[in-house]
């Protein structure tokens, strides 16, 4: 089983950005915890993230026929980008949603999501555990959708 992870915009800056909302775990820490966690479940995972719409869009479109699932923290863009969306749609790969914050504690334009509605699922609020979280739920869904 292989799962995409992909980042959006300034989460290269985790650690620095921000602190008392997003933590300071960095994003390569929780690159190398959750590809721990999913070595621990028996799956291969890729990671990616970009600043840019148009190369969020790219990896999405990618999953096609690569990846079987995808952990999705689109960031900003979670909240705008119709373009990652239909991405989404145009690929149907099953993915979870994740935030580090809880995005419905925080400013009203952050309470929308563009992509929750295609989401397998959707984490928020518990920091750096929300990869974990958001990874062996998707595990756990796509072993379910295999059979035995």
């Amino acid at each position: 089983m292989h799962v995409a992870v992909l980042n959006g915009p300034n989460l290269n800056l985790l650690g620095q950005r921000e602190p008392e909302v997003y933590g300071r775990t960095t994003l390569a820490e929780i690159e190398a915890s959750t590809r721990a966690v999913a070595k621990k479940l028996g799956v291969e995972c890729s990671w990616t993230q970009t600043n840019h719409e148009g190369e969020l869009v790219d990896a999405i479109q990618a999953l096609r026929g690569h990846a079987d699932g995808a952990v999705i923290n689109a960031a900003a863009f979670t909240h705008t980008s119709l373009a990652v969306r239909d991405a989404l749609l145009a690929v149907r790969v099953p993915f979870v949603e994740v935030h580090l914050s809880n995005v419905f504690a925080r400013e009203p334009e952050r309470h929308r999501s563009l992509l929750a509605d295609l989401a397998v699922g959707v984490v928020c609020g518990f920091g750096a555990e929300s990869y974990r979280l958001g990874l062996e739920g998707l595990v756990g869904y796509l072993g379910s959708r295999r059979g035995p």
